[in-house]
């Protein structure tokens, strides 16, 4: 009966990781089947550079520029605020914070990773949109700048704990070192706990990247919805996550238009695609390094 079980949990295990990759392999041949046939209306170069995104006029002008330009913006801005505060919080609950403070600070963070991103979308039209509109005296809140914001915040839990789990790796025996040496508590936490899991908090602000190039329903509320190139941080943008959002339920079966914003989703998949991949290959140069170090 014991070896029955086990052929039974070892099939079973096996079905559902093939299962996982069969899902994969599906979606991709989807992506590319209906994306590339956008390649018969418009040439590649002239959808990846083209500077107007006008696909229900006549004739259809379908150049993703505005759309890449707006998610870069809105990416780098979130990455500005997630990561020092990550990092941050990270740092501090593992090297400075007492055990009470940490028993109320590490779920209240992770509680931002349980808030749906619809409730960050409305927090951020409703309230912080108007609020950057009044203080900074501009034309409307709903631009990259209030974007970034919100999706820096919702990026902090990611980052932070996957920067946790790889401070809790580095080797206590590192900081004890240090100690020895005369190293105060500053110096031992920039120059070696830092640096020992340097590979790990990278993983988490690519990951943390990751995060923020995929997110849909935040960016489709509070970005501003305009499929320009953005001049400034405060303009209203369009990504191309909020782009698919909005349009894919007006765009004709097969047509044009529904290709191209296939081909959009494509090209987000290979980014991030590469971003998990370039997590990956940290995250696995980190582990051996650990296990070297053991």
């Amino acid at each position: 009966m014991r070896k029955i079980k086990e052929s039974i949990y070892k099939w079973l295990f096996t079905i559902t990781a093939f299962a996982s990759l069969a899902f994969l392999v599906g979606i991709v041949i989807v992506l590319f089947k209906e994306g590339i046939p956008i390649l018969k209306y418009i040439d590649f170069f002239p959808f990846i550079f083209g500077e107007s995104w006008y696909p229900t006029y006549e004739p259809p002008d379908y150049g993703i520029l505005p759309l890449i330009a707006a998610s870069f913006w809105v990416t780098i801005g979130a990455m500005v605020i997630c990561v020092p505060l990550g990092i941050g919080t990270a740092l501090y609950l593992h090297e400075l914070a007492g055990e009470k403070q940490r028993a109320v600070l590490k779920p209240t963070v992770e509680l931002l990773a349980a808030i749906p991103s619809i409730v960050f979308g409305f927090f951020g039209m409703i309230i912080v949109a108007p609020f950057i509109q009044r203080l900074l005296n501009i034309p409307t809140g709903l631009c990259a700048f209030t974007a970034s914001l919100v999706l820096g915040i919702m990026a902090i839990p990611a980052v932070s704990s996957i920067a946790e789990d790889a401070l809790s790796f580095v080797p206590r025996s590192f900081k004890e070192a240090s100690f020895a040496l005369g190293a105060n508590r500053w110096q031992t936490l920039t120059k070696v706990v830092i640096p020992a899991a340097g590979s790990g908090i990278s993983t988490s602000i690519i990951l943390g990247m990751s995060r923020i190039v995929g997110e849909t329903m935040t960016v489709l509320m509070v970005s501003g919805g305009a499929a320009v190139i953005p001049k400034s941080f405060f303009s209203p943008v369009r990504p191309m996550t909020s782009t698919i959002a909005a349009e894919m339920g007006e765009a004709v079966m097969g047509s044009a238009h529904y290709n191209a914003l296939f081909a959009i989703g494509l090209l987000l998949f290979l980014i991030t695609l590469v971003i998990n991949l370039i997590a990956e290959i940290i995250s696995r140069k980190y582990r051996l390094k650990l296990g070297l170090n053991r």
